[in-house]
């Protein structure tokens, strides 16, 4: 395998264990991947429950588009159709997160969209959620890929996010420092918004409307 892969499998590795350390993830699952041309380099199945996200760089596998496994040690992860309909569908995507974020799971678990409170999230817009299908199946990967259509100005600016209800958040970014800082700025909103809530006054409006109206008439007074 050349150096460009090689450097990627290291990479990702390396944000395997950061993302388990600040709860982006957990050991139920997830999985991150990344395009390099052709082949794609995505981590293993059971990576939280069998290595707690410390994994090595070999682990992390190198594939082609298909989800065929060409290198690396473990199983492919049955969640790898969904990156792999990801990349056939939109060509500046190169890096996938999926993620079981903290507050980010309170949203998927009531199938709820989550909608930008702070400046950093704008550009994500609401971050929908799809039609539900089974975890690891081609409908649940068509259904994500169903939502992102649309959004590819936000893939070539930065990423594109999915809520996949009752499972995880889906970001297609336009490299693995954009999906992961997606996956971040996403999970810190809905720690805003959950937390908001004890703001709320018995009966009272959403303590968000107000401040969301204004920050998108201050954004776009600053365009003018």
């Amino acid at each position: 395998m050349d150096a460009a892969i090689e450097s990627v499998r290291v990479k990702l590795a390396e944000l395997g264990r950061v993302i388990f350390e600040r709860r982006l993830t957990d050991t139920a699952g997830g999985n991150l991947s990344a395009r390099v041309g052709d082949l794609v380099c995505i981590t293993p199945r059971y990576a939280g429950s069998k290595y707690n996200w410390q994994l090595r760089p070999e682990q992390v596998l190198v594939t082609d588009l298909d989800g065929n496994k060409l290198e690396g040690d473990g199983d492919i992860s049955r969640e790898a159709k969904a990156h792999m309909a990801l990349y056939k569908a939109f060509p500046d995507g190169n890096s996938v997160f999926h993620v079981h974020a903290q507050n980010v799971l309170v949203f998927c678990a009531a199938c709820q969209p989550i909608y930008p409170v702070l400046e950093s999230t704008l550009k994500f817009g609401e971050v929908k959620v799809c039609e539900y299908a089974p975890a690891h199946s081609p409908q649940l990967a068509e259904n994500i890929v169903a939502v992102v259509r649309g959004q590819e100005a936000r893939i070539k600016t930065q990423a594109a996010a999915v809520i996949a209800p009752w499972h995880g958040l889906f970001v297609l970014g336009k490299d693995v420092e954009a999906a992961y800082d997606a996956a971040e700025r996403i999970e810190l909103n809905a720690r805003c918004i959950l937390q908001g809530q004890a703001l709320r006054q018995p009966g009272g409006p959403d303590v968000f409307e107000q401040p969301r109206q204004a920050l998108a008439a201050a954004v776009a007074q600053y365009k003018k």
